[in-house]
């Protein structure tokens, strides 16, 4: 398999740093907007590997426009272009690491909980609902297996830490936080798009089985749909065909990766070791997979 080198950092001298995160740099274009670069950085156990997964920023960037266009009758977004011809003239040197993983978007501001859906029992979920019977202060029916399917999609937000893990929270710590009217518009708009996104996938052969989406405000104080969108990295997309209750799934992300790092005598902490080819290429496998799979057509 040939792939091509992976962007580990981007250097946009023409324009200040916002940001840089786990796998995006975001960058000040003016008061009105900003330049989101996906890298291709991966991160597992909150720790950022030392070499990344060639191609994986294109990825969550093109499944991420797939979804904005797919959705947008259900929420507006902040994608302006993500055109590079289109972009400010002082963008044009760095083509080369901008085309195909960034998008110009529109700054809005960005509510403090993640909006999270789960259609499907897995993870702290699943680990919750063993202790108590419930997810997020959500009571769900007694009997229910590791990755069964919920009777419907329900709303866990959680808290967003600066550093460390982020904390689940109900919805009434929720509206504490961003107030009473605007955590049921986080919670009925995240459903509808989960609902939408989960029915639309599940005819490629995936099930979503759950996902995180970033909310912010624009000036008017209309709800805009922010950041990445229902990618590998934001949500657990599972096989349909090897689908099966009681158990793990496989799933479309970073599997590879956290299996390789388990095998490891690796305290979890930076640094974190470097990833050998097989796992590389196995998860650059999985990411490509994932986009052919929701989009019909091959990586552009």
């Amino acid at each position: 398999m040939s792939m091509t080198t992976a962007l580990l950092t981007t250097e946009i001298p023409a324009l200040s740093l916002v940001t840089r995160g786990k796998v995006r740099d975001i960058y000040n274009v003016d008061e009105a907007r900003l330049l989101f670069v996906a890298t291709d950085r991966i991160s597992a156990f909150d720790v950022i590997m030392p070499n990344g997964i060639p191609d994986k920023g294109r990825v969550l960037t093109q499944i991420s426009l797939f979804w904005f266009e797919k959705l947008r009758a259900i929420a507006k977004n902040h994608l302006i272009t993500a055109d590079v011809r289109t972009y400010p003239p002082i963008l044009r040197p760095y083509a080369d690491q901008l085309e195909g993983r960034s998008m110009l978007v529109r700054r809005v501001q960005i509510q403090p909980i993640e909006c999270i859906v789960r259609g499907y029992l897995s993870g702290s979920g699943w680990k919750e609902y063993q202790k108590n019977g419930s997810v997020c202060g959500i009571k769900l029916p007694s009997g229910l297996r590791e990755s069964d399917k919920l009777p419907e999609p329900i709303f866990t937000p959680s808290t967003k830490a600066e550093s460390g893990h982020d904390q689940n929270i109900s919805l009434p710590q929720a509206a504490l936080i961003v107030g009473e009217r605007l955590a049921l518009q986080l919670q009925e708009t995240s459903i509808k798009l989960y609902q939408a996104a989960a029915d639309y996938a599940r005819t490629r052969g995936i099930i979503i089985a759950d996902t995180k989406f970033e909310f912010g405000l624009d000036a008017g104080g209309n709800l805009i749909l922010a950041d990445e969108v229902l990618t590998p990295d934001s949500s657990r997309f599972w096989d349909a065909a090897t689908y099966e209750p009681g158990r793990a799934q496989d799933s479309f992300d970073k599997q590879f990766v956290r299996d390789y790092l388990e095998t490891l005598d690796w305290k979890k902490e930076p640094p974190g070791p470097v990833l050998p080819d097989e796992v590389v290429e196995g998860t650059h496998a999985k990411y490509l997979e994932a986009y052919q799979r929701l989009t019909g057509k091959p990586l552009p």
